[in-house]
């Protein structure tokens, strides 16, 4: 059921604890971790603490929460000092959009030049 932890989810082992990750920060409804395969030099990923499979079904079921991710990406940016040289937050939805990991997460990106489109 949505916002109900599901077993196979890797993001939800993340919020449990069950996975390690490196969490740069955390507040009651998000949790903020590095990526394991970082495509900037800072590339944290944003992610509710309940399940939903992506971030159209989190922002209809769950406004509030999708504005806290939101809300910690842009302190994540802040936090590693990229929030002055610009950032980009993504949410990839759907595999067709690179979506791999089907609980809503928001990917922040900076730290170098971001060309546009991207691709």
């Amino acid at each position: 059921m949505a916002g109900e932890p599901q077993a196979d989810c890797l993001f939800c082992k993340i919020v449990s604890g069950e996975v390690p990750a490196t969490v740069v920060r955390e507040t009651d409804t998000t949790v903020a971790f590095r990526d394991i395969n970082p495509q900037a030099p800072t590339h944290v990923l944003v992610i509710p603490k309940v399940h939903h499979p992506d971030a159209a079904s989190l922002s209809a079921a769950e406004p509030q929460i999708a504005a806290d991710v939101l809300r910690e990406a842009g302190a994540v940016a802040a936090d590693e000092k990229i929030d002055g040289t610009g950032y980009r937050v993504v949410f990839n939805t759907g595999s067709g959009a690179g979506q791999t990991v089907f609980h809503a997460h928001a990917h922040v990106l900076g730290g170098r030049g971001l060309n546009w489109p991207p691709g």
